[in-house]
């Protein structure tokens, strides 16, 4: 994806209803399902959670529309993260 225009920003509620804006990083697809890297963005006037790191969702095509979801396991998202720090730092060898 081009940063020509600068970074995409999404917004998610998470199930406590909270909303939560993201910032996109990259996307990938494995194993013949596509996921989207994420980071939470900062904003004004709240502190930075030092737990904060990269959101991993994957993309499920339901009723003719994209839509975002948690993985379903450990497993799945241990892997895929692997595969989004494979393709994150291969860019810096470069």
């Amino acid at each position: 994806m081009s940063e020509d225009f600068g970074p995409t920003f999404i917004t998610v509620t998470d199930e406590d209803g909270k909303e939560i804006v993201l910032e996109f990083v990259d996307a990938l697809e494995y194993n013949g399902q596509m996921y989207q890297a994420f980071f939470p963005a900062e904003t004004e006037g709240e502190e930075e959670d030092p737990d904060a790191g990269l959101v991993i969702l994957k993309t499920i095509h339901e009723d003719g529309e994209d839509l975002l979801s948690t993985l379903d396991s450990d497993e799945e998202l241990e892997a895929v993260y692997e595969q989004f720090m494979e393709l994150l730092f291969s860019d810096e060898e470069e």
